[in-house]
């Protein structure tokens, strides 16, 4: 079991390492950018 308890550790740790690079990209890409209007959204295949 300590296997799988290593697993989820060295996940959670990936998890949020990349949620606090995307979050600073973020930031980052706000602070440069002046404001502009919202992406239009996608277009679904029907």
């Amino acid at each position: 079991m300590a296997d799988h308890d290593e697993r989820a550790q060295r996940l959670a740790a990936q998890l949020r390492a990349n949620l606090h690079r995307r979050k600073a990209q973020a930031r980052a890409a706000a602070a440069d950018d002046p404001p502009r209007e919202p992406p239009a959204a996608p277009a679904r295949p029907d």
